[in-house]
């Protein structure tokens, strides 16, 4: 190669290909490892101070708070139906990595509170457990979607039309979550409800500024 071609790699090209050099399998495996731990420990912070998400983790959460059924059993029954979508839309290999993400999210965040226990039950703590937790299920999250896997329901629906349509997954995801903590009223008392509304605030945010068009997409 000459001394020429070679020169003509600008450093904004250079940077665009290693941005689409593909993860390994080892990376994604470890990616997933990281993400699910991440946010099945924010999902046991919010259970045990009582609070709410949205998405079909709210869902989840309302059926486990009505039903007494754990959470992990509900979450992993509800994304079921969400599989077809994922496999018609985005592929088998998006697919096995988000069965294998929400099989984790069940089973881990059952063995959390067998290590973690809040100690405190007021105010103060349960919004820095919405804080905290929201903040820690938006960095899972985003460590999933940049190795292209997801935790079933609207997470996959988010994906598929910010791919296809430019919708931005965080955006719409801070929308319908926000619906599902509202429409939660009933469950939970008006505190819990506010501190589960920033938790749901949080957790968007994170994702909005960090996983969007135009940003890191890794394949």
């Amino acid at each position: 190669m000459s001394d020429t071609t070679s020169g003509s790699a600008t450093p904004a090209s250079k940077a665009l290909t290693r941005r689409f050099v593909p993860h390994s399998w080892f990376e994604d495996v470890l990616a997933i490892l990281t993400g699910t731990l991440l946010v099945s420990l924010g999902v046991a912070l919010f259970n045990q101070a009582g609070l709410l998400t949205g998405g079909t983790a709210g869902l989840a959460f309302l059926t486990h708070y009505l039903s007494g059924y754990s959470f992990g059993t509900v979450f992993f029954i509800i994304n079921l139906p969400f599989y077809y979508l994922a496999f018609k839309r985005m592929g088998w290999p998006f697919t096995i990595k988000t069965f294998c993400s929400v099989g984790l999210v069940s089973l881990m965040s059952g063995l959390h509170p067998k290590i973690i226990h809040l100690s405190q039950d007021n105010t103060l703590a349960m919004f820095y457990v919405a804080l905290t937790g929201g903040l820690l299920m938006g960095v899972g999250f985003i460590v999933l979607f940049r190795h292209q896997a997801s935790l079933g329901g609207i997470n996959i629906l988010a994906l598929y039309l910010q791919q296809t349509r430019g919708i931005r997954a965080g955006k719409l995801q801070m929308g319908l979550d926000i619906l599902i903590v509202l429409a939660s009223i009933r469950v939970v008392g008006w505190q819990a409800l506010a501190a589960s509304v920033v938790g749901a605030f949080a957790l968007n945010l994170a994702i909005s500024l960090n996983h969007r068009p135009g940003r890191y997409m890794a394949v």
